[in-house]
């Protein structure tokens, strides 16, 4: 049973687990309480890879307090040596009473090991409070860890009869100001943003993450840049070499093609890294891409493509959620598509969403769907 006070810190914890929302990947998002007789006496958050868990940081400042009493933790405390120690085992160092933790940590190295190791010990465990904001704050490490894929999350833009460019292709701006920072917040979170070849061509976009003072911090971490490129026609000259973090070029081209090494060469001056990958009739085998991000440990993939490849991923069912934003413009039926997707003969053909969120960001509206079943 939950009571009140157990409600306040558990929401207290995902609170600070949020503070490392673009700082922590490929590592979840984790923010820890520990409370004494309804009082806390000790908060922490997990920062950057490598450095001490929210458990570890709430135990060093509640010191000699921690002794009896209850922990709050937004994921449940890891059982196995990685960067760092156990965090259980500092729990059971410190002789916590109790532990309340919001959602099982689907890693196998611990899944269910770190609840089992604490009730071994003697100490009062419980799961479940505040699951669900709890899954949401880390819902790309979740799906990695279960499927072995990011979550997928398609940002577009268009107008209010659903267009996102002229027919000439002027698309700069269909929204705001502030919507194009907001996108920079979402940019901040991801592991990876991505992209295709032909908006590379036609937009040379940079993919980083620009914010101003009031949006956030000046200089985040970088978010690893994707660029799908079939045949290797990104230019060396891009604006995506002109900016920190890496660029990752995953094409069809296979190493011994001719084409390979003068391209490759060019772009790897540039500083990008190219890996082949398997191609498919329409390009490369989309399932073959998100299967390697995963392995790269991408977390949350941010797609920023033409209506080709967001189509590609709606038609596969490989999107996962849909970042629109909506401008409060009419651009006609000769302006171009959001996304391009085959003939339908029925409406249940029809990729289905939810709609989980709706916010004013400026003068447009940002929508946050979810595709059925994610």
């Amino acid at each position: 049973m939950f009571y009140d006070f157990d409600r306040f810190a558990m929401q207290r914890a995902l609170a600070l687990a949020a503070r490392g929302l673009a700082t922590t990947q490929p590592n979840p998002r984790v923010g820890c309480v520990i409370a004494q007789r309804g009082r806390v006496v000790g908060e922490g958050w997990h920062e950057q890879p490598g450095e001490a868990h929210a458990e570890v940081l709430a135990l060093r400042v509640a010191g000699a307090q921690a002794a009896g009493a209850t922990a709050y933790v937004t994921l449940e405390p890891c059982s196995h040596h990685g960067r760092t120690p156990p965090c259980v085992d500092a729990l059971i160092q410190a002789r916590v009473a109790r532990v309340v933790y919001a959602v099982a940590d689907p890693n196998p190295l611990v899944n269910g090991r770190g609840d089992a190791a604490l009730r071994a010990t003697g100490i009062t465990v419980e799961s479940g409070l505040m699951e669900q904001e709890a899954t949401d704050l880390n819902v790309g490490f979740m799906q990695r860890m279960r499927t072995g894929r990011p979550w997928v999350r398609v940002k577009l833009a268009m107008s209010l009869d659903g267009r996102t460019a002229l027919e000439n292709g002027l698309s700069q701006w269909i929204t705001g100001e502030a919507a194009r920072e907001d996108v920079h917040r979402w940019r901040a979170r991801s592991s990876a943003v991505m992209t295709g070849v032909s908006t590379v061509l036609a937009d040379d976009p940079r993919l980083n993450v620009r914010l101003s003072e009031e949006g956030g911090p000046s200089e985040p971490r970088p978010p690893l840049r994707v660029v799908l490129d079939g045949a290797l026609r990104t230019p060396p000259q891009a604006r995506l070499f002109s900016t920190a973090g890496e660029v990752l070029i995953l094409t069809a081209v296979p190493a011994d093609d001719p084409r390979w090494e003068p391209r490759c060469a060019a772009l790897a001056a540039q500083g990008a890294r190219i890996e082949t990958l398997p191609a498919a009739a329409d390009g490369l085998a989309l399932p073959g891409v998100l299967e390697r991000l995963g392995e790269l440990e991408v977390n949350e993939l941010q797609v920023e493509a033409g209506a080709t490849l967001a189509g590609q991923l709606l038609r596969q069912r490989l999107t996962d959620e849909l970042l629109l934003y909506v401008a409060p413009k009419l651009l006609g039926p000769h302006a171009r598509p959001l996304v391009n997707l085959p003939p339908l003969q029925t409406l249940e053909e029809a990729p289905g969403f939810a709609l989980v969120e709706t916010q004013q960001i400026g003068t447009d509206v940002r929508l946050r769907l979810r595709a059925a079943g994610s």
